[in-house]
């Protein structure tokens, strides 16, 4: 396991690998980057001042999405599964870098997307198994409240504190289900298009931004009267995620299929800068999700942006990498890496140490 770090270590600083990340540069965001590994059933936490693995931690099986606490200790992630169905959540001490806690969801499989509420102590979890949206308390180990979406392969999930509601999107159906987060009722279901997936709310909280994959379109619903305001093309095929920058001026839009990441300037809605993933689709296909499916791309899937505004990191699932764009130059600066198809990912601003192996 040392040599292993050591090597990643020594790979970070040869020349074009991955510039951009050398510790105490401007242009470099702290913290710590968490990865999900969903063919590994594992997590990995990588140190962003240095690029270095801190550790690496146990899931259950098929892990996909992750959130972190406010206070930034604790990340929560759903197991998925994989050929069976995953019913449960994964519970990290994050500053102890230890698993302490897993949580049964029972009688709500295939837990996805996931958003913790700001008072820290519960998430709220899409589980596809039950067409439903779950809130999850942490403290008491168990599901708190259930509403039915009614809506085919209900995925990802964003929550508006401004608006007290939860937007899910549902591939199946191709639409957004609203849900009133006060008194825990479904509102509507609102048609976006074909494999509604991608799902981020603007940080002023007015639109919600959905990535179509089937469609290869954007559409941009209105927060409050929850009407969709507009559609267009993502840039790409199979737009698979979507991600605001801090300041709001921009939108971050993976495309799995055709391997590129569009940027959107969200006031004009329209895209500014594209941007071809570099990296190669590993040789080995077994196991992997999108094996055989998707060419020479090597599926850009989650994007994650630290509050900090500085870089976004994009997971490409069948490289087994990390791609690092900076947010300035809108430039590839560098590649990180995690485990075995890395799809989901989280940030918190805690600096983390390796442990001692004594």
């Amino acid at each position: 396991m040392k040599w292993r770090l050591w090597a990643f270590a020594f790979c970070l600083i040869v020349p074009g690998m991955v510039s951009g990340l050398s510790a105490g540069s401007d242009s470099t965001s702290k913290g710590t980057l968490v990865v999900l590994n969903k063919s590994e059933a594992t997590v990995s936490l990588i140190d962003l001042s240095s690029g270095v693995l801190i550790a690496t931690l146990p899931t259950g099986d098929g892990p996909h999405e992750a959130a972190t606490s406010p206070d930034g200790r604790t990340v929560v992630v759903t197991n998925y599964g994989r050929k069976r169905p995953g019913e449960s959540l994964t519970v990290i001490d994050l500053a102890g870098q230890r698993v302490v806690k897993t949580i049964k969801l029972s009688p709500f499989p295939r837990p996805h997307g996931i958003q913790f509420l700001p008072d820290g102590k519960r998430v709220l979890v899409t589980a596809e198994g039950a067409q439903s949206l779950i809130l999850v308390n942490l403290e008491q180990g168990k599901v708190e409240k259930a509403v039915t979406t009614g809506q085919k392969v209900s995925h990802m999930v964003a929550y508006s504190g401004k608006h007290h509601r939860a937007f899910v999107a549902n591939i199946g159906s191709g639409t957004v289900t609203v849900v009133d987060t006060r008194n825990w009722k479904k509102v509507k279901d609102i048609a976006t298009g074909k494999g509604a997936e991608g799902i981020d709310i603007h940080p002023d909280g007015t639109e919600v931004w959905v990535t179509n994959r089937s469609d290869n379109t954007i559409s941009v619903i209105d927060a409050e009267t929850l009407a969709v305001k507009a559609t267009f093309d993502s840039g790409g095929e199979m737009p698979i995620r979507v991600r605001f920058t801090p300041d709001g001026r921009h939108a971050l839009v993976s495309n799995a299929r055709t391997g590129n990441v569009v940027v959107f300037d969200t006031n004009k809605r329209k895209p500014v800068h594209s941007i071809k993933m570099q990296a190669r689709p590993v040789k080995s296909k077994e196991g992997r999700l999108f094996a055989g499916r998707m060419g020479d791309s090597p599926v850009p899937v989650g994007v994650l942006i630290p509050p900090d505004g500085k870089t976004a990191f994009v997971a490409n699932t069948n490289a087994d990498q990390i791609t690092v764009i900076d947010l300035t130059s809108w430039k590839i600066t560098g590649t990180l890496r995690a485990g075995k198809e890395p799809d989901g990912m989280t940030y918190s601003p805690l600096q983390l140490s390796q442990k001692s192996d004594k």
